[in-house]
């Protein structure tokens, strides 16, 4: 079963993008660590967390894509998921200040002490061993994702309102954590982070270990995500996304499989979250901002929903441009991303990845008529099913 699992998951563009990931979890430590300073080939430290958080975004950008683009569920709260497992990894990283800590206390994180808190909450314990925390990163999104779903998609809320509520969602969250009687350090969140598994998290070769982790893992996401959508189980999701009541009609059952999809979905974004916090030495509230979620959304957009590639690629370019543009027009950032937005919906509704296809697809068939967009079936059947062409799948896919 694994097998067959990993066969139709390792479709050619699959490959290609899993043996890039790992390239670049090679290739990026290599230049920093050993290409000397002075090598046009070095790599500065600041990067390297730096690539490491877009390689996380990315990753959240495709657990997104997971329930979007391949089962027509326009979430907009996955910052919630990414916060959660964030969370996780920062209480672990929180008790292993120990006595380092401003006030010295080898129990209570700083915050609390501050507080005045006299006891550790029972909801810490467990967070000094990362295997614990490990599995918190899976199970907290993973849980509050299967709750979620199996009210929402049983009362068969769809459409806006199914997104409405999922923003209620993230935004109930938003509030919860900001109060400092929850026990997670209120607006200052969890921050001034020492080891990881006894190891410097600001050594250069600590943030290397993190950087090559973190695309490892994108890359196991990707074959992950790969093996689904290429499965029968791929197809009914498709089937539920392009005419969801006709699915229904036929006899599958929809509800389970759009759980399935976003449990899955908010796994992924939990270890991204994880990932992300020990590069960036913090996790505060704002991660479950409202906002935060719907630029999710724009990245997934501008790459193109409905491919694995397309939410990678767009999420790196948009936080790229939003590291450049931040730094050289701070007050125009905000615009730019809104127009950016509009912009693609127009004139780019299948994204960058969608795009490229549609002109593939007229150079291969230059007799055909080219007056309609290639359609977000045709994107995700050509980029995920292993086709020559538009519509004619290969015999794997079409087992």
């Amino acid at each position: 079963m694994i097998t067959q699992f990993l066969l139709r998951a390792l479709d050619r563009k699959a490959i290609w993008l899993i043996l890039a990931l790992v390239a670049v979890a090679i290739l990026v430590p290599v230049a920093n660590l050993v290409i000397p300073e002075g090598n046009p080939l070095h790599l500065d430290n600041v990067w390297v967390p730096l690539l490491g958080k877009y390689l996380t975004w990315a990753m959240l950008a495709l657990a997104l894509d997971l329930v979007w683009g391949y089962c027509g569920i326009l979430s907009l709260g996955h910052g919630a998921f990414f916060a959660l497992g964030g969370y996780a990894m920062g209480m672990y990283l929180m008790r292993q200040i120990g006595a380092r800590g401003v006030y010295a206390n080898p129990i209570l994180p700083d915050f609390m002490v501050f507080l005045n808190w006299k006891v550790l909450p029972w909801y810490w314990y467990g967070f000094d061993m990362f295997w614990f925390a490990a599995i918190m990163v899976v199970l907290a999104p993973g849980l509050l994702a299967f709750a979620f779903g199996w009210f929402a998609f049983r009362s068969r809320v769809t459409g806006v309102y199914l997104s409405i509520i999922t923003q209620a969602m993230t935004y109930a969250l938003l509030l919860a954590f900001f109060r400092n009687d929850m026990g997670f350090g209120g607006n200052n969140g969890l921050t001034d982070f020492k080891d990881i598994l006894g190891f410097n998290v600001q050594a250069g070769a600590t943030r290397a270990t993190l950087f090559a982790a973190t695309a490892l893992f994108l890359a196991l996401a990707v074959l992950v995500c790969s093996g689904i959508v290429n499965s029968k189980l791929g197809n009914v999701m498709l089937a539920i996304r392009d005419a969801e009541s006709r699915a229904r009609f036929l006899g599958y059952r929809v509800d389970n499989v759009k759980l399935f999809a976003f449990v899955v979905s908010a796994v992924i974004a939990g270890i991204a979250g994880a990932l992300y916090v020990p590069q960036v030495g913090i996790i505060n509230p704002n991660e479950f901002s409202p906002a935060n979620s719907i630029e999710v959304v724009i990245w997934t957009a501008v790459g193109g929903r409905g491919t694995i590639i397309g939410p990678i690629i767009g999420a790196i370019l948009v936080n790229a441009g939003k590291s450049y543009f931040t730094a050289a027009f701070p007050d125009f950032w905000l615009y730019g991303l809104g127009a950016l937005f509009v912009l693609v919906t127009i004139f780019l509704p299948q994204g960058i990845v969608g795009l490229v296809l549609g002109l593939v697809r007229k150079r291969r068939a230059p007799n055909k008529p080219t007056g309609s967009p290639i359609s977000p079936r045709e994107v995700s059947r050509e980029a995920e099913a292993g086709t020559d062409d538009v519509g004619e799948l290969s015999p794997r896919a079409a087992e």
